[in-house]
């Protein structure tokens, strides 16, 4: 008795030492208590097993279980779980399936949470169907489903696009008073906010008030966010205002979200509110936080301001991403400043961001306003990634500047990379070859506008 109960305290103590990732340490305690004749059991395996997979990789895992086996202690069905758990979070599914087949050989047979992470893997590699099939004939047919079992349903089916399906599903659990939970509430919100299917979300979070359940903060987020990308906007604000009449907390997401919604209708002044509030609030900013700050500085025409935010970024120990770097460059386009916008972009090319089109688009952009036409020209022929932007300012500023022929090779250009460029280009450059006299040249580039478009469809 003396005995199991120190052994119970020894698993305990390693518990505490893997949770926080002292491994080392850990191990050091399974040391002294072997000293002390107290060997290790299939927890304390089984925990060392866990912290493994979680802090190190999955073939430290399985040496745990190679060591288990030394020591002549059996693996169990927790044991299995944890390894299985470990590939199919890093969708290694034939290990998966190997560990499955190796658990039925020794007799263990796998158990509710076994098939819980095998169908979180099928959905992770985009087998919905595979899913499915081991949620009907294993878990459905031979065991007791869990609340998690549902939830990585819901979650899985939403995440490949199967949010009716979901729906199904939830009121499925409704009609079998299997009450959802909570969480299994935010996780169909957000995958009907995702598939943009913002009504449907509305009437889960009207359904999640009458269940009992208390939405939390991720939950009005997640619809708030949902209504400003429908651009809902009343809608979003409507749920912010909701959010501060019950006192909820906000995070910074939160505040990010509603300031630039705020920024993006034009609401300056309340945006400028909501962001003296989140600075008040003491929440810790993170790059994203910032970029929404300085997006609306540049909006009111602060771009000083900016500077010392930079400053702050620095401090901070945080790096300005490519976002950053774009939106500066966007306003300072916008100020008529385009020497300042190339520098910066000049930096933003040695820093290596994997992609700068936004930023060179505005750049273009803000060239051909100026009437620096030739220096766009030549960024536009160095520019190995161009999208439907990059074509159309072009094809509209060479038009302006009556450059219709120019402007007709780079139509020709776009629909050649099979990019879609907007009609009233496409016109202004037919009307103006016409205009000049190349009429035959005009009916070459309507007769391949219409060939690329039956190509395209």
């Amino acid at each position: 008795m003396v005995c199991r109960f120190s052994t119970k305290l020894l698993n305990i103590c390693i518990a505490s030492l893997c949770k926080i990732g002292q491994l080392e340490k850990a191990e050091a305690v399974v040391i002294d208590g072997i000293r002390l004749g107290l060997l290790p059991d299939v927890v304390t395996y089984n925990t060392l097993l866990s912290a493994y997979s979680r802090f190190v990789g999955i073939d430290a895992a399985y040496s745990v279980i190679h060591r288990m086996k030394e020591a002549g202690i059996s693996p169990d069905v927790i044991t299995y779980n944890s390894l299985i758990a470990a590939t199919t979070k890093s969708c290694l599914l034939s290990r998966t399936l190997d560990l499955f087949e190796e658990m039925l050989r020794m007799g263990i047979q796998p158990d509710v949470w076994s098939y819980n992470s095998l169908m979180h893997g099928f959905f992770k590699l985009g087998k919905p169907d595979e899913a499915n099939r081991v949620f009907r004939d294993n878990i459905l047919t031979n065991l007791l489903p869990s609340s998690s079992t549902f939830n990585i349903m819901i979650n899985g089916l939403c995440n490949n696009g199967y949010t009716g399906h979901a729906l199904s599903l939830y009121r499925y659990l409704q009609r079998q008073g299997l009450g959802p939970e909570l969480i299994t509430y935010n996780i169909l919100i957000n995958g009907l906010c995702k598939s943009r299917r913002l009504n449907a979300a509305r009437r889960i979070l009207k359904d999640l008030e009458k269940s009992g359940h208390v939405p939390n903060t991720i939950t009005y987020t997640t619809v708030m966010k949902c209504c400003f990308r429908s651009r809902q906007f009343e809608q979003g604000f409507e749920i912010f205002s909701e959010m501060k009449h019950k006192g909820y907390a906000f995070d910074a997401f939160s505040y990010c979200a509603v300031i630039a919604a705020l920024t993006k209708t034009g609401r300056l002044e309340e945006a400028n509110d909501i962001m003296e509030q989140m600075v008040k609030s003491d929440i810790d900013f993170d790059i994203a936080s910032y970029n929404t700050v300085i997006n609306l500085y540049c909006r009111n025409g602060k771009l000083k301001a900016t500077c010392k935010l930079r400053d702050e970024i620095e401090r901070h120990g945080l790096e300005c991403d490519k976002y950053t770097h774009t939106i500066l460059i966007a306003s300072l386009c916008k100020a008529g400043n385009v020497e300042g916008a190339l520098r910066h972009l000049e930096t933003m090319t040695k820093l290596s961001f994997d992609s700068i089109l936004v930023a060179q688009n505005c750049v273009i952009d803000g060239l051909c306003k100026a009437g620096r036409l030739d220096h766009a020209i030549k960024m536009f022929a160095s520019m190995e990634v161009k999208d439907s932007f990059t074509y159309s300012s072009m094809v509209h500023s060479l038009c302006k500047a009556r450059r219709y022929r120019h402007a007709s090779k780079v139509l020709l250009a776009c629909l050649r990379d099979g990019m879609k460029i907007l009609k009233s280009n496409q016109r202004s450059v037919i009307d103006g070859l016409l205009d000049l006299g190349y009429t035959s040249e005009a009916r070459r580039l309507k007769s391949k506008i219409r060939l690329a478009k039956m190509v395209q469809y």
